[in-house]
């Protein structure tokens, strides 16, 4: 490349751009951490301050119960009655929307809130994707000659950035997306922006003392072909619940959705996951990253039927979420899902590494829930830090993607004549809400 065509149009216009890609970027990471941090606070008077005074604790089960009926009835009278409705259903939309209007910003940031500190088994990212997107095109849009979309998509890049504490999982992810853009110029070109706003976001979130979806495990060694093998189990084990998770999701979801109303459906999935959590304990609630860096910690406190009892709770706690109507994304409550049943294969074949066991583990649900390989492999490699498995996750994963290609997505398709219409709508029939 000449130094003319380096320092032409288009490279002047990526420059002017990368300002207020950083800015969505720093904002996205801002606004995730405020959210994080109110439901960090509400969390801690909920289930530390708050079941003293009742001679309880986090564990106790009556309260575990408690707290989550009393969450769905709050999530339920918000998405009810609160104008706005608190957005689409989590359970119909993907990362890239669609978005929601301003009016609805108040109530999903109050359900998202309240469904981190109350234990509901989702994770944040589809609201505050939605919220991030949301404020960026309304406050740009106007007053930057860029278009919508491209806004949209660096709220969402600063944002996953922010999530994952690092922009490389913001790259990976739009390798997937690029591919539809209609823009010219090179792949670099089409990801600078994005990987400018997902730096920003990460680097904020580092700054403020975010969490990272990064732990350290023992190191694989080298690699052994019968790897290759007991990998490619984990993996297909993993990848297969998620298919059965997948199949289960549209019948779960019509069941709470044919209810008069959101606010039955949900106070009722509220009562499903206070029983659930009664059975598999705090290690199954909320949106599980920390829950897997618990595990991680000391997996061999575990024994092989208390990994499957944890996986087995927390698919059927995120379906009964999802379904239900509460507002959060399905990423990190797989990723807990791929952990234990990660833990689960180390502790069933013998000689194992515990590092490639989990990061196949995760990769299989993981690649059930986003349909994108780089993510999978980004988020595999990061639960164990070990850069030694990469290159049997890049073999391993092959067969699992054929298995997962034909197979259902772990999200509701809704018609596209219902996804137009405000939640509530006298209009819409299917769903009812």
């Amino acid at each position: 490349m000449t130094d003319d065509a380096a320092s032409g149009p288009g490279a002047r216009r990526l420059a002017l751009l990368a300002i207020p890609a950083i800015a969505i970027g720093i904002g996205s990471a801002l606004s995730l951490h405020l959210l994080n941090g109110l439901a960090e606070l509400l969390q801690g008077f909920l289930w530390t301050t708050l079941p003293g005074a009742f001679g309880a604790d986090e564990a106790t089960p009556w309260w575990i119960f408690t707290v989550l009926t009393v969450t769905g009835i709050a999530v339920g009278a918000i998405v009810w009655l609160v104008p706005g409705h608190a957005g689409p259903d989590s359970a119909t939309t993907e990362l890239s929307g669609p978005f929601p209007g301003l009016k609805a910003l108040p109530s999903i940031a109050l359900v998202v809130v309240l469904g981190l500190a109350g234990g509901v088994s989702l994770g944040p990212e589809n609201p505050i994707i939605a919220i991030n997107a949301t404020l960026a095109i309304a406050l740009l849009a106007r007053f930057a000659k860029v278009p919508q979309q491209q806004i949209a998509a660096l709220a969402i890049a600063g944002t996953i950035g922010a999530l994952f504490g690092t922009p490389v999982a913001a790259a990976l992810v739009f390798t997937g997306m690029v591919g539809a853009m209609k823009s010219g110029g090179s792949l670099w070109d089409r990801l600078f922006l994005p990987l400018a706003a997902a730096g920003a976001g990460a680097a904020t979130m580092d700054l403020l003392g975010g969490q990272k979806i990064a732990f350290t495990l023992e190191p694989m060694g080298a690699l052994q072909p019968i790897y290759l093998l007991t990998g490619f189990v984990v993996a297909a084990v993993s990848a297969l619940l998620g298919i059965a998770a997948a199949w289960a999701f549209p019948y779960l979801h019509r069941v709470f959705h044919a209810l008069p109303n959101p606010f039955i459906g949900i106070t009722l999935g509220g009562v499903v996951l206070g029983l659930l959590g009664m059975l598999g304990g705090p290690l199954t609630l909320f949106k599980g990253l920390d829950q897997a860096g618990q595990l991680l910690s000391d997996p061999d406190e575990y024994t092989a039927g208390q990994l499957a009892a944890f996986a087995g709770i927390k698919v059927i706690a995120l379906l009964i979420a999802a379904s239900a109507g509460f507002r959060g994304g399905r990423i990190f409550p797989v990723v807990f899902i791929g952990t234990a049943l990660g833990l689960l294969g180390y502790a069933l074949l013998p000689d194992l590494p515990i590092s490639l066991a989990v990061a196949c583990g995760a990769m299989g649900i993981t690649l059930v829930a986003t349909r994108d390989g780089w993510i999978s492999i980004f988020i595999g490699v990061a639960l164990c830090g070990d850069m030694a498995v990469l290159a049997p996750l890049c073999i391993i994963i092959l067969p699992i993607w054929l298995m997962v290609t034909r197979a259902p997505e772990l999200v509701i398709k809704a018609p596209a004549a219902d996804a137009a219409l405000e939640p509530g709508s006298r209009r819409r029939r299917a769903p009812r809400w």
